[in-house]
């Protein structure tokens, strides 16, 4: 699922949004990604700035990112991906 893409947009300086709980944010995370649950995302969207900028969402396994990405797409953010699990982000 992820390709090219994310890494392009990472390089390019995209907001990479772990949406995993918290306990397995601190076992393992990305390189520079953010924890924000995906149970707390709603509460949190005035903190990812403007809805233009590329943002980069994983979880365990790519079906909380999806919601996640959804969930972005809704609420006016054109440039939300979801990248899949963390085995997905590229290394």
């Amino acid at each position: 699922m992820a390709g090219n893409s994310v890494k392009d947009k990472i390089k390019a300086g995209a907001k990479i949004i772990d949406v995993r709980t918290a306990g397995e944010f601190a076992d393992e995370a990305y390189p520079g990604a953010v924890n924000i649950p995906l149970n707390i995302l709603p509460s949190k969207l005035e903190e990812l700035g403007p809805k233009d900028k590329p943002i980069i969402l994983y979880c365990a396994s790519g079906a909380r990112s999806a919601q996640a990405a959804r969930l972005l797409k809704q609420a006016g953010f054109t440039d939300a991906m979801n990248a899949g699990g963390i085995d997905d982000m590229p290394r």
